[in-house]
């Protein structure tokens, strides 16, 4: 592909009558008013640790992998090929990454952790794109053998060594954390106040200041740097267009395997340094199941924000809070979402009357007074409900963003170079 060519098509004007992106300004008042909202339900509900510092801190160390795991995601169906294998690519990470780390300390386990998951991406890479086998069924060949493989290697390393077993290994030294002085103290103080909105602002801004893991720093940067690479250099485009159209990426002279590899390995490289954050800070120490599906929430919050980094993350965001509602406060927390997401589909009902869909608005009404009459009748939620939230809140967000959907057109389908001569 020529200078000239990716040139004329990344300044080609856009359609008219397509749909317009959201500019930061609109980005950071959609937040504002989501902040907002949860502030007036933390207010009614009287569950003042929905936004608190813990909660925050708490619901980003859990954000974490779920976010890196993704990205993975993210690289290989750009590139035009499904990676249900990440949950996988994420147990490797997990087994390498505490097997060096304990040994050689946390960033050698973390490197071992990238290459535990790469290795498992190009085995990945080897079956669907050499020898075109289905991408469902290597992936989840990928997710067995990496599950059986590691529980292999535990029986003879970890359970030999001191302090582990056939099913955890010994503890890994922590990964030095980041606390800014004078300003995380002052921002839980004003946060401990109650106010309405700021103190849920000083909760937020203290979870990101307050016991902050270098590793978690260097995932939060990777979404920025994945954007850039991928939407603003050459190398993006191309390995894009390979998720597009490979016959006509092949065409203007792109290597469509070679970037179909690059991306694949880049996937479980990436996989692999969320099970690396699993088991080294998250809880620095591997136990088998360590994952708990969390490269499948990956996947799932990746479809959220429609194969973009950006939507990516908030969808990570959302589960990774969800999931730390029940670590602290667990069934007051989700009680007071009941509330919040029975305004959530007020707003909705409005939006789709607005937009004349009134079969829709109706289901999302009655929905709406089912919630808002379980929230009134009770004082809190079964424990069960509790424990099951993350998933649940995994299914409906899915099933409400589904119609707006566009994955790449190739994602998923067989390519064999010199297909389209």
């Amino acid at each position: 592909m020529s200078t000239s060519t990716v040139s004329a098509t990344s300044t080609a004007p856009k359609k008219s009558g397509g749909r317009k992106k959201l500019t930061l300004p609109w980005i950071l008042l959609i937040i504002a008013g989501g902040l907002a909202l949860v502030s007036l339900v933390r207010l009614i509900s009287g569950a003042d640790d929905l936004t608190s510092v813990g909660q925050v801190s708490g619901a980003l160390q859990l954000a974490v992998p779920i976010g890196l795991a993704g990205l993975g995601g993210l690289w290989a169906e750009r590139a035009g090929v499904v990676n249900i294998g990440l949950e996988g690519m994420m147990i490797l990470g997990t087994w390498f990454g505490a097997w060096a780390g304990y040994q050689w300390g946390p960033w050698t386990g973390v490197a071992m952790g990238i290459l535990g998951g790469a290795l498992g991406g190009l085995l990945h890479a080897i079956i669907t794109i050499t020898f075109n086998v289905n991408h469902i069924v290597s992936g989840v060949a990928v997710n067995i053998l990496a599950l059986g493989f590691t529980q292999y290697l535990s029986n003879f390393t970890f359970a030999d060594a001191p302090g582990g077993s056939s099913k955890q290994s010994p503890r890994v030294e922590p990964i030095y954390k980041i606390t800014v002085p004078g300003l995380s103290d002052w921002l839980a103080d004003l946060q401990a106040k109650h106010w309405f909105f700021v103190s849920d602002l000083a909760g937020v801004i203290g979870g990101l200041v307050t016991e902050l893991s270098l590793l978690t720093v260097i995932a939060l940067l990777l979404i920025p740097a994945t954007w850039w690479v991928l939407w603003r250099t050459t190398f993006g485009l191309r390995l894009r267009s390979c998720g597009e159209n490979p016959v006509a990426a092949e065409s203007l002279g792109v290597n469509v395997y070679k970037y179909k590899y690059i991306a694949v390995v880049v996937s479980g490289a990436l996989a692999g340094l969320a099970g690396a954050f699993l088991s080294i800070v998250a809880s620095p120490i591997y136990q088998e199941g360590q994952t708990g599906g969390r490269g499948y929430i990956g996947l799932a919050a990746m479809i959220f924000g429609n194969w973009m980094p950006g939507g990516m993350a908030l969808g990570a965001g959302l589960f990774g809070f969800t999931d730390s509602l029940k670590l602290r406060g667990g069934a007051e927390n989700v009680h007071a979402m009941l509330l919040l997401l029975a305004i959530l589909l007020l707003l909705l009902v409005a939006w789709q009357l607005y937009k004349r869909k009134h079969v829709q608005a109706g289901i999302a009404a009655v929905c709406s007074a089912g919630l808002f009459l379980w929230y009134a009748l009770t004082d809190s939620v079964p424990s069960q409900f509790v424990d099951a939230a993350p998933y649940l809140t995994t299914l409906l967000v899915l099933a409400l963003s589904a119609q707006r959907l566009r994955m790449p057109k190739a994602d998923g389908l067989p390519y064999r170079k010199g297909q389209g001569k």
